[in-house]
């Protein structure tokens, strides 16, 4: 009987190829729009390219590397970068646990709010940016608000010390909302059985926050976090927006993936940019592991 119940547990060839079948679209689609475009820009790195006129490429070493270390633009992006990541990441974490507390209460008409907070993350990001530019303008929303407080209005727009703000604050609005949704999937899994033994205990709000809560949401955290570190270091098309492709004003709004982008496409330098991204890329992997340890020495 064990035999048989072994033989018939056992994945038969069959079974097995007919699910790689259904997988092949998948490893079709990631093989060729994931991974080859890794694996060329891991070569086009080590190459010095010229496409205009006659096509011609030789092999390059470390020198794309080396130059990256002396170019005053990589690391005035890579500093704008990682202030961005530093505010946007921590700030819409807490926003979104905050309004996915709010609205896994019992709350009338959550339903509505849900949706109506929802909205600004399936609208097209061009299109909320093209909004925001609008509300940024000298004589736009924001200044006639603050003007009207009794505030004072600023260049959201030209001013280097404000325009990387003025990304920022736009993105957190647009962006916490769905991670708002995914805490509030995780909010609703979360036994009903402990809270009522704490009530029994007289535990407090916040006793339940901080004991029951929080470090039950620890893994989903950790999703919300790194997806929010790699979506943020990648803001390309805000920037490029506002600044109509150019960084400005200033170099204030220049990030890593847009000067990629300049390099590629604007100065045709493939090598650099590729050598540019594989420093990104490096940059994001070894973030994301600092924050597996992180959140796994917390759960220690």
């Amino acid at each position: 009987m064990i035999g048989d119940r072994t033989f018939k547990n056992k994945p038969q060839p069959r079974n097995t190829s007919v699910g790689y079948l259904f997988m092949a679209p998948t490893i079709i689609i990631l093989g060729v729009f994931v991974l080859l475009p890794i694996l060329i820009a891991l070569v086009l790195a080590f190459y010095k390219i010229q496409i205009l006129g006659e096509f011609n490429y030789r092999f390059n070493g470390f020198k794309n590397f080396t130059r990256l270390l002396n170019d005053d633009r990589v690391w005035i992006a890579l500093r704008n970068t990682v202030e961005y990541v530093a505010i946007v990441v921590p700030i819409q974490t807490i926003i979104a646990l905050g309004l996915a507390l709010i609205l896994n209460a019992n709350l009338k008409g959550k339903n509505w709010f849900r949706i109506i907070f929802f909205m600004p993350t399936v609208t097209s990001s061009a299109v909320l940016t093209i909004i925001f530019l609008w509300m940024y303008n000298s004589n736009g929303l924001i200044n006639s608000a603050l003007a009207f407080l009794g505030l004072p209005t600023y260049n959201w727009i030209g001013d280097p010390n404000v325009a990387l703000k003025a990304i920022t604050i736009m993105n957190i609005w647009s962006t916490a909302p769905l991670f708002m949704v995914i805490y509030l999937a995780a909010l609703q899994d979360i036994p009903e059985s402990l809270y009522e033994a704490a009530a029994i205990d007289g535990a407090s709000w916040w006793d339940k926050l901080v004991y029951i809560t929080l470090p039950s949401l620890k893994s989903v955290t950790f999703f919300v976090v790194v997806m929010g570190i790699v979506g943020t270091f990648q803001l390309f098309d805000q920037s490029y927006i506002f600044s109509r492709g150019t960084g400005g004003p200033d170099n204030s709004t220049l990030t890593v993936v847009l000067l990629i982008y300049q390099y590629a496409f604007k100065s045709l330098d493939l090598g650099y940019a590729a050598a540019i991204a594989l420093i990104l890329a490096l940059a994001i992997a070894i973030t994301t592991l600092m924050q597996r340890y992180f959140f796994s020495e917390k759960a220690n």
